[in-house]
């Protein structure tokens, strides 16, 4: 089993462009899987499954109650639904209130994610404004898991990754060019050491 269990992204402003530069250079048989939250118009059906899914080898869903999240797939969360990992590392969707003005939140979706995988949980906070993540970076850290932000020169609105910055609890400040790469170091070595010791 990899170490890093999931990765966990969120945006807001500016996101589904920055979304779409993680995800791309992800390559094939990328060992966890992938949960998205991208603040979205509520009222609006959502075509960010099918326009990520056109640009990265993952398969990409829109995230239904009750699936089981496999590596090698991203679940990006419905509009107007807060997306949350169980124990059992099925998703669960709830309009429960808003946090921090939005839903889905990414603060429950890292709080969750880091309760069902601990320590293998990767986070990341990409463009966008608001302060939503910064409390799910705390959960992640807690858990001993890794998270990053996307620096400002890159980040068409600074919110959202400055908030996360300014708690402590961000390991690692990239430019959008050099997430994926990390990522892609991250989850790959952590799944190369796991199957040594197996």
């Amino acid at each position: 089993m990899a170490a890093c269990g999931i990765v966990v992204l969120a945006s807001s402003a500016g996101g589904f462009h920055a979304q779409t530069e993680v995800l791309e250079p992800l390559p094939v048989g990328f060992p966890v899987p992938v949960a998205i939250v991208q603040h979205l118009e509520p009222r609006h059906s959502s075509l960010i499954p099918q326009i990520l899914g056109r640009r990265t080898r993952l398969g990409v869903v829109e995230a239904e109650q009750g699936a089981t999240v496999t590596p090698g797939c991203a679940y990006v969360a419905p509009p107007d639904r807060h997306l949350l990992v169980n124990l059992d590392h099925t998703i669960s969707l709830t309009r429960t209130e808003p946090v921090h003005f939005v839903r889905p939140s990414a603060d429950l979706l890292f709080e969750s994610a880091a309760a069902a995988f601990g320590s293998r949980t990767i986070g990341v906070v990409l463009t966008g404004t608001g302060k939503d993540g910064s409390l799910g970076v705390g959960a992640i850290k807690n858990q001993g898991g890794t998270v990053i932000a996307q620096d400002e020169g890159t980040s068409e609105f600074f919110g959202m990754p400055a908030a996360a910055i300014k708690t402590g609890n961000v390991d690692l400040i990239l430019s959008l060019e050099d997430i994926p790469s990390v990522l892609i170091s991250l989850v790959m070595d952590d799944s190369e050491r796991g199957r040594r010791h197996s």
